[in-house]
């Protein structure tokens, strides 16, 4: 029998919100690795066969704060599209980013709405028409979520913008908020402090350099890490496995392969 693999699929065109699509395109279980990324990540299930996460209990469509480590999915027939949608937005899902400290299923999130995209994904046999649906469900979700605070989204984008290496002792003092201000509004917007938020940003750039080939030493060096040694801890901290696995895991590589 020839050995699973996933099909990846990835949008023609850019749009507001990463986007990928996964379907089970032979014989046998397959599984695919969900880290986590600095984004609120969706995985909408759509296929024939069913969607299992790690612990055996079936979530069929599901979705993952900034705080859970990674998850393996798998099944047979499981066809899924992942996005990745800003944290400062989670709340489009209806509930607050503090909250998704758990992988939680779409269904107790979004209610019918769930269902009714997952069978409109269902319906088409189009991956840039599947695309479409679901950046348009979303994008009406978040467009009725307020704005965050300034100075949380600009602490954010300075996290983001250097790879998680900005000191966060020194974002409240640059606007002069304290720094428990500063701490409680970004957690409540965002679902982890700052600390939290870069050391998960810098872990998700030496996670993209890992899966491009270049050596742990190379990786600890060029990310800002002390040592090999402190970047072995982040990696199986987040992903919950070492680098040298994580780098050469199939489905992470086909996960990758579709955010490239």
């Amino acid at each position: 029998m020839e050995n699973p693999v996933w099909e990846v699929a990835r949008p023609s065109h850019a749009g507001p919100f990463p986007l990928g699509g996964f379907r089970h395109r032979t014989g046998g279980t397959v599984e695919l690795r969900v880290v986590p990324h600095p984004a609120i990540t969706v995985v909408l299930e759509f296929g024939d066969g069913k969607l299992l996460l790690d612990d055996g209990a079936q979530h069929g469509s599901f979705v993952a704060g900034l705080a859970p480590r990674g998850v393996r999915i798998r099944g047979e027939g499981v066809a899924c599209v992942e996005v990745r949608l800003p944290p400062l937005n989670a709340a489009g899902l209806g509930t607050g980013p503090a909250e998704l400290d758990r992988t939680a299923g779409l269904a107790e999130l979004c209610g019918r709405d769930a269902d009714r995209l997952r069978d409109q994904l269902s319906e088409t046999g189009s991956w840039d028409t599947r695309f479409a649906l679901v950046e348009a469900a979303f994008a009406r979700r978040i467009s009725a979520v307020p704005a965050a605070d300034p100075e949380v989204a600009w602490a954010w984008r300075r996290i983001v913008q250097s790879r998680g290496r900005v000191r966060v002792e020194s974002l409240a003092a640059e606007f002069g908020w304290s720094r428990r201000r500063l701490w409680d509004r970004f957690r409540a917007r965002v679902g982890v402090p700052p600390k939290r938020a870069a050391k998960l940003v810098r872990f998700d750039h030496a996670a993209r350099r890992l899966a491009a080939g270049a050596s742990a030493a190379e990786v600890a060096a060029g990310c800002g890490y002390a040592d090999q040694s402190h970047l072995h801890r982040d990696v199986v901290a987040f992903a919950g496995v070492r680098p040298g696995v994580l780098a050469g895991d199939p489905g992470f590589a086909a996960d990758r392969s579709a955010f490239a």
